[in-house]
């Protein structure tokens, strides 16, 4: 019979794969590859995401490691861009091409211009445009509505999303500068083809050294492919198996971190849309019901920053500016403790002296509702 493991054991595990339990030396480009990438369709949050796992964690050195194309942005999981290094890219791209076509069939805004377009003949022009020079996709669906005149622009540039590995350009994304989305293909702007060599247990593994134990379920949500049970199936013998409070079947590294359910967790900061609490189908382990109606009900789909109290999301935060100067502002969902508030004035004035610079910030927290 497989060993159980607790709500709080599923906690302090995903924290510890996660580099929450405590920050980590690491360099920035071995923690972008052991997290599998970082949540990205924000140009900014990778930057915190960072900052909240690493010591001595500096802006310029991920904006560096873009400019030197070590990691690049682009679709990945869930079709969702992520920031990855340039290694990963490679092969996750192919691995994951199956939901991009699923997408070209189903999606609703584009699928009945697409339909009697060849998305092959689309592939090869795309690919064209992009060798001559990196283009916003505005550009690029206008140059292949050239080609395609009865289709919409926007429908032709979505289909090349979808067709080909685009990554996005620097200077979007570098901290302190600004910068549209442009596109160029990953093998034009990393000088190498693609690796189609890799297989989804490489997934399932990488997936579980960052987000375990999971189950099948989980890293279906994570990646956004589908039928990946006979993977994990195959991979049975490799992995330690464990069964949840609820029976449902979770498995695991056999070596990665299981840490004590005991083991202290401090109040932590976590950017906007980070994939701690993305990439699971049962997010209950990090994020309690109460708190997810509120995450997830902020209006126009924005993800807020969260606040971790034992582990758990308690709160959400975000920065302000103005001619007064910056302010921290934290929205607690219940009553946080005087030593868990003290900790969190602490970490955010470091916080606010890592996002804008400034030593002397107001934090506020925002009176329960």
């Amino acid at each position: 019979m497989p060993d159980t493991l607790g709500q709080r054991a599923l906690n302090r595990a995903l924290l510890a794969r996660q580099l929450l339990l405590r920050r980590t030396k690491l360099t920035p480009l071995e923690a972008v590859r052991h997290l599998c990438g970082l949540q990205a369709q924000a140009p900014f949050p990778p930057y915190y995401g960072l900052w909240s796992r690493l010591h001595g964690f500096r802006p310029e050195q991920l904006g560096q490691l873009l400019l030197d194309r070590q990691v690049v942005r682009i679709a990945l999981m869930r079709g969702t861009v992520h920031l990855v290094t340039a290694d990963d890219c490679r092969w996750l791209r192919p691995l994951l091409q199956p939901l991009f076509d699923r997408d070209l069939r189903t999606n609703a805004a584009y699928k009945k211009s697409l339909a009697p377009v060849d998305l092959s003949a689309v592939a090869e022009q795309a690919r064209a445009l992009l060798a001559e020079e990196p283009r916003t996709p505005a550009a690029l669906g206008e140059q292949l509505a050239r080609v395609w005149p009865d289709t919409p622009a926007s429908a032709l540039a979505h289909a090349a999303r979808g067709l080909l590995p685009l990554v996005q350009v620097p200077p979007r994304a570098v901290w302190g500068r600004s910068g549209r989305t442009t596109l160029a293909t990953a093998e034009d702007w990393l000088g190498r083809p693609l690796e189609r060599n890799a297989s989804l247990d490489d997934l399932v593994l990488r997936y579980l050294a960052a987000f375990g134990p999971a189950s099948v379920a989980d890293v279906q949500t994570w990646s956004g492919l589908t039928r990946l049970g006979e993977v994990v199936d195959r991979l049975r013998p490799r992995l330690r198996v464990f069964r949840t409070e609820q029976g449902r079947e979770v498995f695991d590294l056999p070596d990665a971190p299981r840490p004590d359910p005991a083991t202290p967790a401090p109040p932590r900061f976590i950017a906007e849309f980070d994939n701690l609490l993305l990439s699971h189908a049962d997010r209950t382990r990090v994020l309690p019901e109460d708190a997810r109606k509120r995450v997830f009900g902020v209006p126009n789909g924005v993800f807020p920053g969260t606040v971790l109290v034992d582990g758990l999301v308690r709160g959400s935060w975000r920065i302000t500016r103005s001619q007064a100067g910056a302010a921290l502002e934290i929205e607690p969902y219940g009553r946080v403790s005087k030593k868990d508030r003290e900790a969190l004035e602490s970490a955010g004035a470091r916080l606010v002296r890592f996002a804008v610079g400034e030593d002397a910030c107001d934090i506020r927290f925002a009176p329960l509702a």
